[in-house]
């Protein structure tokens, strides 16, 4: 279904699910990550691939990948980078945390905008924006994570109703639980107390994110238990969510 797709983050964990998916499939595939040993890796094992290394925290590496989505030929977008810094806000080394708001939030918004206008032009193109369960309610102690992916699913949404009636899908998806890189990068501790149902691989979340965009559903939430969560969290009030959000962190 896509000719050319641009993956950011794409150097592990969903992110290379994605990759390897679409490279299966037969589309070109740009990847796009700060890692260009990673990039070169994946580059090497498969085919049609086109290595972009960028750091999406700086405005030059936000206009590296920009430069490449002016070219016009990309039209499918998969906004997958993103990271998360562990503890309350206070306690966060303050650069880091301005990072973390310029990774999930202002290169996700540029890049869609770089990509929107000719996928419109040509009545034709997908944007899927990887957020997360976190994103239905408040975070105590990882809430800028969870602040960062309630503007990508809110702002999904919206640019999804802004684009339907011109050819282009757009999905935002929000996975919970997921065996990736992602915990330990930001930090956390162990989640190995969770039971295995709760857990998803980082290939079906890949798999069921493509699907989704396909069908044009504007939120999609894989795995039941993510389902039932996302659910109470739209329909409990506010104050029972984040109370218990801080009872289960603590």
């Amino acid at each position: 279904m896509w000719n050319t797709a641009l993956v950011t983050g794409a150097s592990s964990g969903i992110g290379e699910a994605f990759v390897r998916r679409l490279a299966a499939s037969g589309t070109s595939v740009i990847v796009v990550a700060r890692r260009r040993d990673r990039l070169d890796s994946l580059a090497a094992e498969l085919r049609g691939i086109e290595a972009l290394d960028a750091d999406l925290a700086t405005r030059e590496g936000v206009d590296r990948v920009v430069h490449r989505l002016a070219v016009g030929d990309v039209d499918l977008l998969v906004n997958n980078a993103g990271f998360g810094n562990d503890g309350p806000f206070h306690e966060l080394d303050a650069v880091a945390a301005e990072n973390e708001i310029a990774v999930n939030i202002v290169a996700l918004a540029r890049l869609t905008h770089a990509a929107a206008a000719p996928m419109v032009a040509k009545h034709h193109g997908g944007i899927l924006n990887v957020s997360s369960i976190a994103s239905f309610q408040a975070a105590p102690g990882f809430g800028s994570y969870a602040a960062t992916k309630a503007f990508v699913t809110n702002f999904s949404e919206t640019i999804h109703e802004d684009l339907r009636s011109h050819g282009v899908k757009v999905t935002a998806l929000c996975p919970g639980l997921t065996r990736s890189e992602f915990h330990a990068s930001a930090g956390i501790g162990s989640y190995d107390g969770y039971p295995a149902f709760v857990w998803q691989s980082a290939d079906e979340v890949a798999g069921f994110g493509l699907k989704a965009l396909e069908r044009n559903t504007c939120l999609a939430v894989p795995g039941a238990p993510n389902k039932v969560l996302a659910a109470l969290s739209g329909s409990l009030p506010r104050a029972i969510t984040r109370r218990a959000a801080g009872a289960t962190r603590r």
